[in-house]
């Protein structure tokens, strides 16, 4: 797709984010927000050793917080190519509305983990490990906001937990 302004939103140790890294060509950014730094250190020898860690610009603290202050440029609106999901899942409604304004038509997002460890297809009686149970309400929003937004086209990856990959149509 010829992404070069990207944004990864909470990268853990990094391994989706150095993929993008490694998929940008060198003029390209990936703006890397976790809560926390100490997992993006955990992950940047690699990214030094890969040759791409000039074009990551990580932020430190919630992805919201860090959103917001994106918003509040104007230049951002529109301005990225791709950007990836893999935050707190209770929020992924939340990232939805703000990242619609971040990312230009044509672009595409990415939500990890919307199958939810197949939790939801499961019936409301199944019994699921607590923490499934716990996001698995949310991540059917975020499969239900998703389905039903004029703005997109979306794709199920059905690898693993799932991905949701969104095509901004306008």
């Amino acid at each position: 797709m010829n992404a070069k302004n990207t944004i990864e939103v909470e990268i853990y140790i990094g391994y989706s984010l150095l993929s993008t890294a490694l998929a940008l060509p060198d003029d390209g950014k990936v703006i890397a927000m976790d809560i926390h730094r100490k997992n993006f250190e955990l992950g940047y020898p690699s990214m030094e050793q890969a040759g791409v860690a000039q074009k990551i610009d990580f932020r430190e603290g919630p992805g919201l917080d860090t959103s917001d202050a994106l918003l509040l440029e104007e230049k951002n609106h529109g301005f990225f190519d791709f950007i990836f999901v893999d935050a707190d899942k209770d929020n992924y409604v939340n990232y939805h509305e703000r990242l619609m304004k971040l990312i230009k038509v044509g672009g595409m997002i990415g939500y990890d983990n919307t199958l939810w460890n197949g939790a939801v297809g499961a019936a409301d009686d199944e019994v699921l490990p607590k923490y499934v149970r716990y996001y698995k309400e949310y991540v059917c929003n975020i499969n239900n906001v998703l389905a039903s937004d004029p703005r997109i086209e979306i794709s199920q990856v059905p690898v693993s937990n799932g991905t949701a990959l969104c095509r901004i149509i306008m």
